[in-house]
């Protein structure tokens, strides 16, 4: 629908100076206030400095070239900064350090987006096999959350490990804003006018489609936001680690098997289902069986007498 959200550039240097003198009295601002309050300190200075230099630098780009903001990639942006800072902060109230969940972040999305787009490949490599320049073009869509699932938490899980923390924990400690991630993303690919919905009267129309179609981003956004803040309150009460992730992978599998039949950008493969359903099937398989080997292992045998 909106699939680029606007154009930058290129900027003249009037307008680069101004840009600058703008981010250079915002630091100043900062330091004044600060200052003011009697909370200036050397590592707020430097922060600073270095959002000063950072930002008047980033802006250089505009000035040699016209920049265009996807919406798709704006909103994935969105999502990494929110569910990374909200991680962060329950990760420190656990004792658990921010440069942990940093590299865990990092490591997660590399092998998270490597693995989406792989699978959508797979599943479309006719398409790609044709159009190959359109490999790395994921400003236009193209992400499966289930390959995306598989390799992020591979990787996520490696980086646990030699940080010797407790992965149960770890999983639990991150379901919930993995739910918000994806619910944010699918912002994105409402805006985008991907991973569209079958014609229905009374639906958002789609300019890029010419019709009147099932919103099936929005469905998705809006039950993964449910789920998110399910995941959130059961946090609170759950005593045996896993059970977090397990019911992450349980909810939101079943969220996307329902929404699947009212897509309309998948082929049915076998059955009556799409290709998605099954490997949500096989999810939520491997999620009962964790979740039965958790409460097996960390159930207190103290509470059946």
């Amino acid at each position: 629908m909106f699939s680029i959200i606007c154009k930058i550039g290129p900027l003249s240097i009037s307008t680069y100076a101004v840009v600058v003198a703008t981010i250079v009295g915002a630091g100043a601002a900062v330091l004044f206030v600060a200052a003011l309050l009697g909370r200036i300190k050397r590592p707020l200075v430097i922060a600073v400095l270095f959002w000063t230099v950072f930002l008047s630098v980033l802006s250089m780009i505009p000035l040699l070239t016209s920049v265009t903001i996807y919406s798709y990639g704006l909103m994935l942006a969105i999502a990494v900064v929110v569910c990374t800072s909200m991680l962060a902060r329950d990760a420190r109230r656990k004792g658990i350090k921010t440069d942990i969940i940093f590299d865990l972040v990092f490591w997660a999305i590399v092998g998270g987006i490597l693995g989406a787009r792989l699978f959508y490949i797979l599943l479309n490599y006719r398409f790609f096999l044709a159009n190959p320049n359109e490999i790395i073009m994921i400003q236009n869509g193209g992400l499966a959350w289930q390959g995306g699932l598989i390799l992020g938490a591979m990787s996520g899980a490696s980086l646990i490990k030699k940080r010797k923390l407790f992965l149960p924990d770890m999983l639990d400690l991150c379901a919930p804003y993995l739910a918000l991630g994806q619910s944010i993303g699918r912002i994105g690919c409402f805006l985008n006018g991907c991973c569209y919905g079958k014609p229905v009267e009374g639906g958002i129309y789609f300019p890029v489609h010419n019709a009147y179609l099932h919103p099936t981003q929005l469905y998705l956004a809006g039950g993964l936001f449910v789920i998110f803040l399910i995941l959130k309150r059961y946090q609170r009460s759950s005593s045996i680690p896993g059970l977090v992730f397990a019911s992450y992978l349980i909810l939101s599998s079943a969220l996307r098997f329902g929404v699947e039949f009212f897509r309309a950008d998948h082929k049915i493969f076998f059955f009556g289902f799409s290709i998605f359903q099954f490997v949500c099937a096989g999810i939520l398989m491997f999620a009962f069986i964790f979740a039965y080997v958790m409460l097996i292992k960390h159930s207190n045998p103290e509470d059946s007498l």
